[in-house]
């Protein structure tokens, strides 16, 4: 009876598990009340409850001739570098990157949005951080959840749990953190700007693009070709127009099953010994302070190229360079809408937005080149 008694997950209990528990719920229902990404915030709640249940053993490993955990098999997919690039393949079959091709200065925008990726690498040094560390933390200011997670695993995979956290709330909370800064950084008059539509993009440019960008970006930045290779991929998949079933298949069956294992995944690393830590609530204030800066980076841009010559642009597009594919894209369109209803700038705001993806993945790939 002892021995059944003490097999009971009630006796195993302790201070964290509850905690962990509440914040695996919040994590919920932010997803389902609020609908704060929840394709992913699901299953990483979902994945952080389960895990901190006494006894469960999903990451246990194999011993005495005994299989391991489920969810250390599955978590092979993160550790072995499988799932974001496979994330990455299903967004590229997503993107239509006509709005880049048809103004390609929007790509300095997406550049220029990776300022607080550096400027938060360089503040996590100085509080004591390690450069590993700093850099995993740094690319929360990408918005860009798979790559976030490609690289903690790379360089601080004991962070993953409170990287990735702060990666999809911020991508989430997009547009409550964004518009105050776009709106303090340009003037009424530079909201109002109306930008001029982009030219017809022809079928040969969109399909010579992917294989373009993967060959000079691999030369370039060599440890992001895994991320780019396939990102471009899944768009030659959309565009060559040969190939339905498989633009098919990764816009949908493959994306969201990888969703789900890979939320799950992250998940069940929030165990409370490495998640209920000093160094966690730093994380997530950097990784606020990253996205911060991202934004203010591509509206200053912006704001500089609206005094150029040429054609107009509106600063507001910059605030899209970060990653949050369509969402960053409708903030700048909705603020834009605020000053003049008539201005439609969502268009006009994927270019940068789009272009974010990539200079996030190279982003990663420099960190990664220069601390591996």
């Amino acid at each position: 009876m002892s021995g059944l008694i003490d097999a009971l997950g009630f006796m195993h209990v302790g201070w964290r598990e509850p905690v962990m528990m509440a914040v695996a719920v919040v994590l919920m229902w932010l997803a389902i009340a609020r609908k704060f990404e929840p394709l992913l915030l699901v299953p990483i709640g979902f994945g952080a409850l389960i895990t901190n249940l006494p006894l469960a053993g999903l990451m246990t490993p194999p011993h005495g001739g005994e299989a391991g955990g489920l969810f250390f098999y599955l978590f092979h997919g993160l550790r072995l570098e499988i799932f974001p690039p496979l994330i990455f393949l299903g967004l590229g079959a997503l993107t239509d990157f006509g709005p880049l091709l048809s103004n390609p200065k929007t790509l300095l925008l997406g550049g220029a949005a990776q300022l607080g990726v550096m400027g938060t690498f360089l503040t996590a040094t100085a509080l004591g951080f390690t450069p590993a560390e700093a850099a995993s933390i740094g690319i929360i200011g990408g918005a860009d959840g798979p790559t976030s997670i490609y690289l903690t695993m790379k360089l601080a995979p004991h962070l993953l749990g409170p990287i990735a956290v702060s990666a999809y709330s911020y991508m989430a909370l997009v547009p409550l953190i964004q518009p105050p800064i776009m709106r303090a950084l340009t003037t009424r008059k530079e909201r109002a700007i109306r930008m001029e539509s982009g030219e017809q993009v022809p079928r040969w440019l969109r399909i010579v693009f992917p294989v373009g960008v993967t060959l000079v970006c691999a030369l370039i930045v060599p440890a992001a070709t895994s991320l780019i290779g396939l990102l471009m991929f899944g768009n030659l998949l959309r565009e060559c127009g040969v190939t339905e079933r498989l633009t098919r298949s990764a816009q949908n069956e493959l994306i969201n099953l990888i969703t789900i294992v890979l939320g799950l995944c992250v998940g069940v690393t929030m165990d409370g010994d490495s998640f209920l830590r000093a160094s966690t609530l730093k994380i997530l204030v950097l990784g606020c302070v990253a996205f911060a800066i991202s934004t203010a980076g591509g509206v200053l841009l912006g704001k500089l190229m609206a005094r150029l010559p040429g054609k107009p642009v509106n600063p507001l597009i910059g605030a899209a360079g970060v990653s949050a594919v369509p969402m960053a894209a409708r903030v700048a369109h909705n603020v834009g809408q605020q000053e003049d209803p008539d201005n439609y700038l969502l268009m006009h705001a994927m270019g940068p937005n789009v272009a974010g993806v990539i200079g996030t993945a190279l982003a990663a790939g420099a960190l990664l080149a220069l601390l591996e």
